[in-house]
């Protein structure tokens, strides 16, 4: 193995610093990473079923379940049935529209750490890098990975 490490564990590393300095800002606003994460989500996904939303979140429905449950405990979200219980349906409530407004500002400023010293262009080019791995990676992930061959047993 190399000494350098590799595109992906710097990746997954930037991804973790830039949770945990996110989550350093937003302390102060009193949401875990779960919580925030699953607003964000759902903002962009208003009318969404519970286990849609845990799908697009890569959660389990129960782990959702409960993040759910605190968020309508705080009056930020709200669980509706057009007529059937089994199929909840999830809304944001307009108490959540200045937190995510907080959150946005939150975000900004750890995009902004994490981005300085990186000029316009390199960081145009770095989207674009990343949007087409992305690209490829579902891609990828929609036919089953060649097998191995060799026996592990």
């Amino acid at each position: 193995m190399s000494a350098h490490p590799t595109l992906c564990f710097v990746l997954h590393d930037v991804a973790r610093l830039v949770r945990k300095r996110f989550e350093q800002h937003a302390k102060c606003l009193g949401l875990t990473r779960s919580q925030w994460q699953t607003l964000a989500y759902l903002e962009k996904n208003e009318g969404i079923h519970q286990g849609g939303l845990a799908e697009i979140l890569e959660v389990e429905p129960i782990t959702l379940v409960g993040i759910l449950d605190r968020l309508a405990e705080r009056g930020l979200v709200e669980r509706q049935h057009p007529a059937d219980r089994r199929v909840w349906l999830l809304y944001m409530r307009d108490e959540a529209l200045p937190l995510l407004a907080q959150m946005r500002v939150v975000g900004q400023a750890t995009r902004g750490e994490a981005l300085d010293g990186v000029c316009t262009e390199q960081r145009e080019q770095l989207f674009q890098i990343l949007s087409l791995m992305k690209t490829n990676l579902v891609q990828a992930c929609r036919t089953p990975a060649a097998r191995n061959e060799q026996s592990h047993g």
